[in-house]
């Protein structure tokens, strides 16, 4: 298949990519900071140390050159350049985009939904098609649509797939949306607030199918922006019901109709006023892609992995970026004065 170069390596969905690639008989060099490997991937993997920010670094494992080049951690405009300043050694690139570029007729985005009537109304379900937020530096949606826009214009020179990701699930995540449901059984909290009726759904997108996108699309070369999620779209009250059965407890769900009733409670990491799911169709074409997993089927090892990193340390240590994101995800005294209520 030729050699394969995967910058972000080690992390949540490099190890599975790094591995699906390497069994589909690409020669594969995983380049991370640290330069570590998995344990699950084969023998011949080649990996390598290199800082992406470094464009000498970079080059240098990029060496005389590799068919395709595949960038799990590319963040706006300076590292698109960065890889198109590769053209000339680089046969291809497949590179990791987000759902969060999307916005709506109105032009209403993620970036605006703390404003009044702020949440963009999406259609159902999101094609590649739909409008995208400008380009820019303002934001993380901002900076992956400048990303985006700086590699499609220059298609010709390196042909790029930019996969669209939803909500990634899968072990080794710093961000892990079912941490929300896994520490409230760890510590015993069988009932749980849902905003929106438990209506809300946010696309998941499982590491093992975003990998096999990331397959496929390394050996079809081409210039296009992809959405990457799973078959499903499950409900909070769905996704809270499927860790429930994994992890042998039975809860109670405590409905509230529209947004949190108050700071800090009922506010899931999934909760959105309105549907955020998106079409396969166009992947199914181009790729011929079909997923190879389902969010339920993957689940026992994404809450194992979580149990394991929350072993004998406080969420906020084990998942700093978790708390920054999304704040005090477990405030049970404001959660019990409000059931109280």
């Amino acid at each position: 298949m030729g050699r394969a170069v995967v910058i972000g390596a080690t992390g949540q969905v490099g190890r599975v990519a790094v591995g699906a690639l390497a069994r589909d008989g690409w020669e594969v060099t995983a380049v991370s900071r640290g330069g570590g490997r998995d344990e699950g991937w084969p023998g011949d993997v080649r990996a390598a140390r290199a800082d992406r920010s470094d464009d000498g670094a970079l080059a240098a494992v990029v060496g005389d050159g590799c068919d395709v080049l595949v960038d799990m951690v590319a963040y706006g405009q300076e590292h698109a350049r960065q890889l198109t300043s590769l053209a000339g050694r680089v046969g291809s690139a497949v590179v990791i985009s987000s759902v969060s570029v999307y916005e709506d007729d109105k032009g209403r985005n993620f970036d605006t939904q703390e404003e009044p009537d702020g949440f963009p109304e999406y259609p159902v379900p999101i094609t590649e098609d739909q409008r995208v937020v400008a380009p820019g530096e303002a934001s993380y949606s901002t900076r992956k649509a400048a990303l985006e826009r700086e590699l499609l214009d220059a298609g010709d020179l390196l042909p790029t797939t930019l996969l669209r990701a939803g909500a990634i699930h899968g072990p080794h995540c710093l961000t892990p949306r079912e941490l929300y449901f896994v520490k409230r059984h760890l510590d015993g909290r069988r009932r749980r607030v849902l905003a929106f009726g438990g209506r809300s759904r946010f696309h998941p997108a499982s590491v093992h199918n975003i990998a096999e996108l990331i397959r496929l699309a390394a050996a079809r070369p081409g210039t296009r922006a992809l959405n990457a999620v799973d078959p499903d779209a499950p409900t909070v009250t769905a996704i809270a019901a499927a860790i429930d059965t994994v992890m042998g407890v039975e809860a109670e769900n405590v409905l509230v109709d529209g947004p949190a009733p108050a700071p800090t409670v009922g506010d899931t990491p999934w909760s959105v006023p309105v549907p955020v799911v998106c079409d396969m169709s166009a992947a199914e074409r181009e790729l011929g892609y079909r997923a190879v997993a389902r969010y339920a089927e993957t689940l026992p090892d994404t809450v194992a992995w979580i149990e394991g990193r929350l072993s004998g340390r406080d969420w906020r240590e084990a998942y700093p970026k978790m708390f920054q994101t999304y704040g005090d995800l477990f405030d049970y005294a404001a959660e019990d004065a409000w059931l109280a209520r």
